[in-house]
């Protein structure tokens, strides 16, 4: 019965949904309280119906009901408890079933927090979440159905994809989804401002800490993404330009892009309809995500499904939703670029609403490549044009140029004024710390056993946002007392940056790598490390087969730690998984990843050495914290009384 339950449930989800959509928004247009009244039942009622669906495959996962097709497609009866769980979002399915539980949470948590904002403006936000809602739930119904039967019944299932088999899938996805879905908030509501006419000034308040905590989530979401790429595949890279990959970055970029604009247009005025185009387009990113990984057309490690038909599905939802969004923007926005005449719009190139501009500008050009890089092949591949391979070389590239002037400009934000500066205040004020952070670079340059351009850079350049942004800092504590959220959240954001360079740079700088083979009371030297092996034994997992390796780490005499690689063999089959041994610290993780028998007791090892790289993931981290901090802060719950 839990297969027709979970398709009832569905069912009953996507009739919420449709009333939530179409009801209040005829409410909201002709003045009728009574449907306008009807929004946020609708929402609570769609996202009880989507969590009991949610439920009840949680529960087939859990008892092994094989006679669902999903189940029986992504676990089977050695699949241990907690994977057991997991799997439930782990393929195609029950990926797009926590979507739409991700985008019901969203939609439940606007109408149960916005109550102050007026009902018509509520009610538009909330219709439009709803129509997005209906075309997830019909993609479920009938195309993805996780509740689909399979008769007769299997007596074991194949097993969920052993990659999977990580507490990463338990973190990664729903916190990415929340990123990825919490875009559709600000979306919603540039829409309800489009189909009213007008940019109220309530508006641009409250949609600006959804904004923020969507953005928090989606850099958390792809944060840790890259460490689990970086511990489970035995690569030892951080980011590899995956176009998966990039089908997240693209809508973290222009998010970054949306939150400076958001702060400009509220306090300002300024940047009205460039604001509303970015809500419009980090969803629509975040749609394209999800067609990229849908739709068969990539070849990923991240992607869930091959089935043209769900790409077609999706490609015409996109199309719809972009398409039909930027119509309506097209029509209203020329007429919705507020007042002119307000003073507070007007600003000189030196101020702090040209240095935004310039965030914008080189965030979405950066935006613009990755999609270009991206897609490029795959639209060489449809018009035969040849196979056409997009790599590292381009994006790494490109990202650098652009984003090198960014990072130069980043200090220079937070010490401008609005509308128009007072000559070279502001680079006398930062002079010293352009100088300090130049040493500090020459130093790094000159002390670096290789990679001494990327090392100087790196830290030059953390040294310099760093710098700037503790500079701002001490000068707001002296003048104004103790900042505001959205201040701290500026601050930790931007010392994130300063913290990420650090890692990004100096891990690609000074990384060193061995491949190797040893055989038992052999050792190698590596990065000041002497690493001696002492051989591999068999065990076993729960579901799996595993050599696993054995080294001593030790410096000089002294042993530091003992690391354990493995090599896994699954009983489902499939090719076998590393699982590196890694020893973590601030200055650097020693990454060791087991290879293929060589014969003789001898093992192909590779040794890596990765200095900073936890960095990377600290710098991410403090990003999050700070798009979190901004979020809270009080500012954004007292309405102006005043519209614009």
């Amino acid at each position: 019965m839990l297969g027709e339950i979970g398709q009832v449930l569905l069912i009953l989800a996507l009739l919420a949904a449709l009333l939530q959509s179409v009801l209040p928004l005829i409410g909201a247009q002709r003045g009728i309280p009574a449907l306008t009244a009807i929004a946020r039942p609708a929402a609570l009622l769609q996202l009880t119906m989507v969590l009991a669906a949610f439920v009840v495959l949680t529960i087939a996962f859990v008892r092994q009901d094989f006679s669902l097709r999903y189940v029986a497609d992504n676990s089977n009866s050695l699949l241990p408890m907690i994977y057991r769980y997991s799997a439930v979002w782990g393929a195609h399915e029950g990926s797009l079933l926590m979507w739409s539980l991700v985008l019901a949470l969203w939609t439940a948590a606007v109408a149960a927090f916005s109550r102050q904002l007026p009902p018509e403006v509520m009610a538009r936000v909330l219709a439009v979440m709803g129509m997005i809602s209906v075309g997830f739930l019909a993609f479920l119904l009938f195309t993805s159905n996780p509740f689909a039967r399979l008769l007769p019944a299997p007596s074991e299932g194949h097993d969920l994809n052993p990659l999977l088999q990580d507490p990463g899938l338990i973190i990664h996805p729903p916190l990415l989804y929340l990123g990825y879905v919490g875009f559709a908030v600000p979306f919603a509501f540039a829409i309800a401002a489009l189909i009213d006419g007008r940019i109220d000034v309530r508006w641009l308040r409250w949609t600006r800490p959804w904004t923020n905590a969507a953005w928090g989530f989606l850099t958390i979401g792809i944060a840790l993404g890259s460490w689990w790429a970086y511990y489970e595949l035995g690569w030892g890279g951080w980011w590899f330009w995956d176009p998966v990959e990039n089908a997240s970055f693209m809508p973290w970029l222009v998010g970054a892009a949306l939150l400076h604009s958001q702060a400009a247009t509220e306090k300002r005025g300024v940047f009205v309809g460039w604001t509303l185009l970015l809500a419009i387009a980090a969803f629509a990113l975040s749609l394209l995500g999800t067609f990229l990984v849908r739709s068969g057309v990539l070849t990923s490690v991240h992607s869930f499904a091959a089935d043209p038909s769900r790409g077609l599905f999706i490609l015409i939802f996109l199309g719809v939703v972009v398409g039909g969004s930027l119509l309506l923007y097209a029509i209203r926005a020329p007429g919705m670029g507020g007042n002119s005449a307000d003073p507070r719009r007007a600003f000189t190139l030196n101020s702090r609403e040209s240095l935004l501009l310039a965030n914008n500008l080189l965030l979405s050009c950066a935006c613009a490549m990755v999609l270009l890089g991206t897609l490029y092949p795959l639209l060489a591949d449809a018009l035969d044009l040849g196979k056409v391979s997009v790599g590292p070389p381009y994006f790494g590239t490109l990202f650098v140029v652009l984003m090198a002037p960014m990072i130069v400009l980043l200090p220079f934000g937070p010490l401008s004024r609005w509308q128009r500066e007072q000559g070279l205040r502001t680079l006398a004020l930062l002079a010293p710390w352009a100088g300090l952070a130049i040493v500090l670079g020459i130093i790094g340059w000159w002390m670096a056993p290789q990679g001494k351009f990327k090392t100087g850079i790196g830290i030059a350049g953390a040294a310099w946002v760093a710098g700037g942004t503790g500079y701002y800092l001490w000068m707001r504590l002296r003048k104004s007392g103790r900042p505001n959220a959205e201040t701290w959240g500026m601050l930790i954001a931007h010392f994130g940056v300063a913290v990420f360079l650090v890692g990004a740079l100096l891990v690609e700088a000074l990384h060193v790598q061995h491949e190797v083979a040893l055989a038992p009371g052999k050792s190698i030297d590596a990065g000041g490390y002497t690493l001696l092996f002492e051989g591999v034994d068999a065990s076993d997992g729960p579901n799996y087969h595993s050599d696993r390796g054995h080294l001593q780490v030790l410096r000089g005499d002294t042993l530091i730690t003992r690391l354990h690689p493995e090599k896994r063999m699954y009983a489902s089959g499939g090719q076998p998984m590393t699982e590196a041994g890694i020893h973590p610290t601030l200055g650097g993780d020693i990454y060791v990843a087991l290879g293929e028998s060589l014969g003789d007791g001898s093992w192909a090892v590779r040794v890596q050495i990765k200095p900073f790289v936890r960095w990377i993931w600290l710098g991410a981290a403090l990003m999050a914290l700070g798009g979190f901090i901004t979020a809270v802060d009080r500012r954004f719950r007292r309405l102006p009384e005043k519209s614009k």
